[in-house]
């Protein structure tokens, strides 16, 4: 222990409990501030409200359920561990960019629920193949990885998925329940 800090053992000991008090209260201020941002965020979207398009903002990391030109909620969004840029293939962790639609949802994904994204399109399979290279696909909105949604608070923090777009387990939900099979997503950097 002396090699990190010079001076007596008492010394370093009420150190380490200085740097653990510290973290706890920067980590309470970050649930705390989360907490605030959730509570603003828990009006449950009305029955009649019609989800027509999905847009989300790589570069901002949001994601907007919209009914016509009206934004009815927002969601933070965790993307692909190298999520600038289009998704080129198989493997590049990627978050794809452009028009696609929802084309199905799966109720038993290996994370807590999900939606499909149409990616590959017809230019994407083009692109592709005139590289010599894997497309790739399954290309989600998902929940956290099963087992893991109380950990969303750490997880939502970084950029953890290899190419698709995480929520939180009750945002996912949430959404399952507002958005139809053959709704418009347009994912914009």
């Amino acid at each position: 222990m002396s090699f990190f800090f010079k001076g007596s053992r008492k010394h370093s000991i009420w150190m380490l409990m200085a740097i653990g008090i510290s973290l706890t209260v920067i980590l309470s201020i970050r649930v705390s501030a989360s907490s605030a941002n959730t509570a603003k965020q828990t009006q449950p979207i009305p029955n009649t409200v019609v989800i027509d398009k999905v847009f989300v903002d790589k570069s901002e990391r949001r994601m907007q359920l919209l009914s016509g030109d009206t934004v009815i909620k927002s969601y933070p969004i965790a993307l692909g561990d190298s999520p600038v840029g289009h998704k080129q293939q198989e493997g590049d962790q990627r978050t794809p960019v452009g028009a696609y639609i929802l084309d199905y949802k799966n109720e038993n994904s290996i994370a807590h629920r999900s939606i499909h994204i149409s990616y590959p399109n017809a230019a994407d399979k083009a692109r592709a193949r005139s590289r010599g290279v894997h497309p790739g696909g399954d290309i989600m909105i998902h929940g956290q990885m099963n087992g893991f949604g109380h950990l969303a608070w750490i997880n939502q923090q970084r950029d953890w998925t290899d190419g698709c777009i995480a929520v939180t387990d009750n945002e996912m939900d949430e959404i399952m329940a507002a958005v139809k099979v053959g709704t418009s997503i347009e994912i914009v950097e």
